[in-house]
């Protein structure tokens, strides 16, 4: 368990951290998790005179130390965030909230991706949106919310005005809607010439959870675009395709290195012993990273061979 040394006059802290002649102490900032309602009052009084340039290093690196350790608690912190005069800390504020399924951020992350100046934000929003829309494709968001999500993604992708990467955010959150329009969409931004929505769309068929979509990504698999390649994969991942397996064995060693990367998770993902054997030679491999990502592949495959050893 984690324990918090927290200074018994938090506003001496956040003077420390407020100080730009004092580099920023990154295990300090565990003293900031699961703060108190009083301590958000403090918090929140205080940060708005922190330099912007000290503000966006302290929210990218609380939501680096929320992903790797689940036992810290910032999302206080990232809800205040979201109204930050700063466009990048709310977007590092909206995905270090990406997977929280609290009902109150609903709202405030429509009103981002419709309303907010700073592309990156909206992106953001688009793409936290997806926790929302895997909710009402689950039957856990009342009709009403699941209908405002359904209507923000829509307006979102459907404004040809919009940024590109707004739009590909929102196709991709979208796809976890089963919606007559949404197999329309994905199958359009798929036959588009941009080349990031049609990564988008290869990235939706995964999302969507629906093999009849298999033959196309595995002919993605051999596409000359790494991008699309890499997408492929994930989506491949996604639908647990057996039979992308050996083209997926071939990727393993691609000259992209993310793709790469992708096509060992993918295989994790999808296990059967011509994927462990593959997984093994990567792991055994000369390639550190190639090595590290087997490692785990094989770790998650062992898993859930028998999630109930553990």
């Amino acid at each position: 368990m984690l324990v918090k040394d927290m200074p018994s006059n938090l506003e001496n802290y956040l003077k420390d951290l407020r100080d730009v002649g004092k580099p920023l102490v990154i295990s300090k900032l565990v003293n900031l998790s699961d703060l108190s309602r009083e301590e958000m009052q403090t918090f929140g009084s205080v940060w708005p005179g922190i330099e912007v340039a000290r503000r966006r290093e302290i929210i990218e690196r609380l939501v680096e130390l929320a992903e790797d350790n689940f036992e810290l608690d910032y999302m206080e912190i990232f809800r205040l965030c979201l109204r930050d005069g700063d466009g990048q800390v709310r977007a590092k504020a909206v995905e270090g909230l990406s997977e929280c399924e609290e009902h109150y951020l609903l709202d405030p992350l429509i009103s981002l991706l419709l309303g907010d100046l700073e592309d990156s934000v909206r992106a953001a929003a688009a793409a936290a949106l997806g926790t929302f829309a895997m909710l009402a494709e689950f039957g856990e968001l009342k009709a009403n919310d699941a209908e405002k999500v359904e209507k923000a993604l829509l307006t979102a992708f459907n404004n040809k005005k919009e940024q590109m990467d707004v739009r590909c955010r929102a196709l991709e959150s979208i796809s976890m809607m089963s919606r007559p329009q949404v197999e329309a969409m994905i199958r359009k931004a798929y036959q588009s010439d941009d080349l990031e929505l049609r990564a988008s769309a290869l990235c939706a068929m995964g999302r969507t959870c629906n093999s009849d979509w298999l033959s196309i990504l595995l002919q993605e698999l051999s596409s000359p675009s790494a991008q699309l390649r890499f997408e492929a994969a994930r989506a491949c991942a996604e639908l647990e395709a057996d039979d992308a397996v050996p083209r997926l064995i071939e990727l393993t060693r691609d000259d992209d290195a993310q793709v790469r990367l992708a096509a060992v998770e993918a295989l994790g993902r999808i296990g059967g012993n011509e994927a462990k054997q593959a997984l093994q030679e990567c792991r055994d491999g000369s390639d550190d990273a190639m090595s590290e990502a087997a490692e785990d592949a094989l770790d998650e495959m062992k898993f859930w061979e028998n999630p109930f050893a553990i």
